[in-house]
């Protein structure tokens, strides 16, 4: 459910080929869940699209394992950075939604940070942070139960800590149940983590993305 990577991108991103969409929403898997976007990204992008008055809305499912390989989540972080710089580049005029459940959280959060945290090597492929402008087009960003320092460190040491970047703290919503135990030190119900769509949260979180666009 964690990562151990932080935020940077490769030069040698895909070109975007398709007609620009109004709206992209870029969003990481939660662990063990198939290829896409996953329960909890489904439900936010279908309330999303419900919200945003016609617009188009295409999604990006970040291409990573969400396995227990946690230095595998590497590739989630420059997957996503590479597609957010790409759309920046290419369809200058889409919003972009970054979004994240569970370790897919972790993916998200990690491609806001500003700078490689002090003492942190990356792995092969990762050169940096993303372009500073690159913010300017991230329209918000939807956090659903990420790791709390404690399970991430009780899972991987060498993991360095989750922050939001400066630049996408005033539009991100990083949501977490009390009872959740991955992101709350005090949530003790493991059921609690795939509560985001039962309790409203997705719901929650869509309209604050709206309300960004």
């Amino acid at each position: 459910m964690v990562v151990a990577a932080a935020g940077s991108v490769v030069v040698a991103a895909p070109s975007y080929a398709a007609p620009c969409p109004d709206v992209e929403v870029v969003f990481a898997r939660g662990t063990f869940e198939p290829p896409g976007i996953g329960a909890t990204g489904q439900a936010f992008v279908d309330s999303l699209r419900s919200k945003t008055n016609g617009k188009s809305v295409d999604v990006y499912a970040v291409n990573y394992p969400a396995s227990l390989d946690f230095a595998a989540a590497a590739d989630g972080v420059i997957d996503a950075s590479n597609r957010v710089v790409d759309m920046a580049a290419n369809c200058p005029n889409t919003d972009i939604v970054l979004g994240g459940f569970s370790q897919g959280a972790a993916v998200a959060a990690y491609i806001t940070e500003d700078a490689i945290p002090e003492g942190y090597t990356p792995p092969p492929g990762m050169t940096g942070p993303m372009p500073p402008s690159v913010a300017d087009q991230v329209a918000a960003v939807a956090l659903f139960g990420k790791p709390s320092t404690g399970f991430l460190q009780m899972l991987n040491t060498g993991a360095p800590p989750i922050v939001v970047g400066p630049a996408y703290e005033s539009k991100t919503l990083d949501l977490c149940i009390p009872e959740d135990p991955v992101c709350s030190p005090s949530g003790g119900d493991g059921g609690a983590h795939s509560a985001y769509t039962l309790r409203g949260l997705t719901d929650q979180a869509a309209d604050f993305a709206a309300s960004k666009l």
